[in-house]
């Protein structure tokens, strides 16, 4: 049980996300299925919190100029201005694509953020991320877990 917490609170942390908490449940010893969905669902549960409340967090963040918390929320901004680009040339689809590629900087949180920074429908962000998530677990599941072995199981 305490493998599934721990597996479930890395999926939330950003940049490590899923692409780290599922070769973790992988080591660990946790079936795929299982993990899979235990990786997929964490990492959506900061989803909202993100699209709805992103831009004011940014906003107080930068009037803390102590721990570098000011220079940090700039970072986060510029991350987040710099895969704008990715984003805006396909729109919804863009964002699904962009969270769903499991490459180091993208993920449900840069794509919360990217979308919060577009000004994006907040429903229809939600949907491109949930869908880029399970996306991107399939893939880093496939690649953890082997893909013969997942096959064998399946056959």
């Amino acid at each position: 049980m305490k493998n599934w917490l721990y597996v479930l609170l890395i999926s939330m942390v950003p940049v490590i996300e899923l692409r780290g908490a599922i070769p973790a449940g992988c080591a660990l010893g946790l079936p795929w299925y299982a993990n899979y969905l235990l990786c997929c669902f964490g990492n959506l549960l900061p989803v909202p919190f993100i699209l709805l409340l992103i831009d004011k967090v940014l906003i107080l963040m930068k009037r803390m100029h102590f721990l570098g918390i000011d220079r940090f929320a700039n970072w986060l901004e510029e991350k987040g201005e710099k895969n704008k680009d990715r984003v805006t040339k396909y729109a919804t689809f863009g964002l699904l694509l962009f969270v769903g590629i499991p490459l180091p900087g993208t993920g449900a949180w840069t794509g919360s953020l990217v979308a919060s920074l577009l000004k994006m429908d907040k429903r229809r962000a939600f949907v491109s991320v949930f869908f880029g998530v399970f996306l991107a677990g399939a893939i880093v599941t496939l690649i953890s877990y082997g893909v013969l072995g997942f096959l064998k199981f399946l056959l």
